[in-house]
């Protein structure tokens, strides 16, 4: 049996990498260990839960107000521990994360095998996003197999001089994961989403964190979100605010006194997909539900200035906005006054995949592992 090892950290990660890691526990050929650094612990457990798997490694590494520098070091030295123990073959990490790049180096350093899952992602620009960009770039130069989701990211990873063979088009594993969560006539956990009247309101998802909008950037958001719930009544804006207190504070002083916008906490994973499901629109900086709510024929409004996503604009399903009060709301009522630009972000094929790219991961590896 070869030995796997699947590290996460963040939401993000786990919602993407717990698939793969369901898929891999299939093949009797395999030995698979799950590793979460815990880099965003509460976020963690809901989704942990969700899938009801537990990890064999919790390395806890965040401590209060800690920098970029001692998180990385910190995971580096955790994972050292750990994959001396383990004697790994492979150590699966994904996207951009401190995790994923801390991780692939600590492999590096133990001369063990990395395969990248959500490879080749690039916005050209080391700098933007911060420090996610470099984190994903140095992660393929220390990986040995990438797992690419789209036709771009292949020719982004052959551009840097990565051997085609050792280069794998599987789609996002995250478009897996609606097989788990999305479901007719379902309850929210949340009691202020199962209050909502999904027939008669047209509902917009907005998610915004992102360290480069923190600032004049997110009030801008926050006040194009007040200027939409004035110029619509049946729109009703749910906001799950990202448990950084420095997004909390701008988020809550702008928005806490409008009665047609639902703050929330953070969502736990058949929430949010079921969300997404039932809303209108999604607004958003984050990465992973540019990919999801494509697969659930719903246009994505993207807060901010460049994408590493380009294909999804490329095909339609999203459009990049930016962070300027006055454009987003331009292009928010765009959508909601012209059913024609509506539909035709709804129904534009998602690049992302089939669904199955946790599967092409298991057989590419069952392949390059040398194992019959």
């Amino acid at each position: 049996m070869k030995k796997i090892m699947i590290v996460f950290g963040t939401r993000p990660d786990a919602i993407k990498m717990i698939p793969l890691y369901l898929e891999l526990k299939k093949y009797n050929q395999f030995d698979v260990k799950l590793c979460s650094t815990g880099q965003h612990k509460e976020m963690l457990e809901q989704v942990l839960e969700m899938f009801q798997v537990q990890v064999d490694y919790d390395l806890q590494v965040m401590q209060p107000n800690q920098t970029l520098e001692n998180l990385t070091s910190n995971i580096i030295q955790k994972m050292r521990d750990v994959l001396q123990i383990e004697k790994s073959d492979i150590v699966l990490v994904h996207g951009d994360t401190a995790t994923g790049f801390a991780t692939a180096l600590a492999a590096f350093y133990q001369k063990i095998k990395v395969g990248h899952v959500e490879a080749g992602l690039r916005s050209f620009d080391k700098y933007s996003p911060f420090p996610e960009e470099m984190n994903r770039v140095l992660i393929s130069d220390l990986a040995d197999y990438h797992f690419a989701p789209t036709k771009q990211n292949v020719q982004n990873l052959l551009n840097e001089g990565i051997r085609k063979e050792n280069i794998a088009q599987t789609g996002n594993t995250v478009i897996d994961v609606i097989q788990y969560t999305v479901k007719e006539n379902y309850q929210f956990e949340e009691e202020k989403l199962q209050q909502i009247d999904y027939e008669n309101h047209r509902v917009i998802l907005v998610t915004a964190h992102r360290r480069e909008n923190i600032g004049i950037g997110l009030e801008n958001i926050c006040d194009a979100l007040n200027q939409i719930t004035q110029q619509y009544s049946d729109v009703k804006i749910v906001y799950p605010v990202h448990l950084n207190p420095k997004v909390r504070e701008i988020v809550f002083k702008k928005l806490e006194g409008n009665s047609n916008i639902i703050l929330v906490n953070p969502l736990g994973v058949k929430d949010l997909h079921n969300l997404v499901n039932k809303c209108y629109l999604v607004a958003t900086d984050s990465g992973g539900i540019q990919e999801e709510a494509p697969a659930l024929g719903k246009p994505v409004l993207v807060l901010r200035k460049e994408t590493e996503r380009p294909e999804a604009i490329e095909a339609g399903t999203v459009k990049l906005v930016g962070n300027e009060t006055e454009n987003i709301v331009k292009e928010i009522k765009l959508l909601m006054d012209n059913p024609a630009e509506y539909e035709k972000m709804a129904k534009a094929v998602n690049p992302y995949g089939d669904g199955k790219a946790s599967h092409y991961i298991a057989e590419f590896l069952l392949k390059k592992l040398e194992i019959e």
